[in-house]
């Protein structure tokens, strides 16, 4: 019965990539209500399908437990292997999205960690667990929008800051200027 449940929830993923604007956004919440998602023991506002032993599940964990910190309400995807996934959806204010995380412990591992998730999801959640050059950081961003066409946002959690950069603002001459004071703020 489990497998049939994974199956039917990574089918609902998969039509993710065929869809756009408001359907994809519907498609969205409709995962969201699945009835495998149940709330952790430990955290209601942080709701899974399984995946306890998966290789990430504890970073997945730690960045949920932020994103609620936020006011989020966090569904952890499955990580199927047929297809490639995001990691959640982060919900907030009756408002959906898909984010696939990546978290920052090096002093170098921005850039190809954005790139590596081009084609899995148009929004990026960054975990910062180390001090990490602004201006390099920026650049990141800026690149990965700049060869991610699809990309829409790339949200930082940093310590107490929540820093979201949208393609909107990476376009701006000032850019830089206005990520340097969110960033180091």
């Amino acid at each position: 019965m489990a497998i049939n449940a994974s199956n039917d929830i990574t089918s609902e993923l998969e039509k993710l990539h065929k869809l756009t604007g408001a359907e994809f956004s519907r498609q969205v919440e409709r995962i969201a209500m699945r009835k495998e998602f149940h709330p952790l023991a430990t955290d209601s506002n942080i709701l899974t399908t399984g995946g306890e032993q998966s290789d990430d599940y504890d970073n997945l964990l730690l960045a949920a437990r932020k994103a609620v910190e936020f006011g989020y309400r966090v569904y952890l995807l499955p990580n199927p292997t047929e297809t490639r996934t995001p990691d959640f959806i982060l919900e907030k204010k009756g408002v959906y999205r898909m984010y696939d995380l990546k978290t920052v412990f090096g002093k170098s591992s921005v850039g190809g960690s954005l790139l590596d998730s081009i084609g899995q999801c148009n929004c990026i959640l960054i975990h910062m667990t180390v001090e990490y050059n602004t201006r390099k950081l920026a650049q990141s961003i800026r690149r990965y929008f700049e060869i991610n066409d699809k990309a829409t946002e790339v949200l930082i959690f940093k310590g107490r800051k929540r820093i979201p950069v949208k393609r909107s603002i990476v376009v701006k001459p000032e850019f830089f200027s206005l990520f340097k004071k969110a960033y180091e703020r």
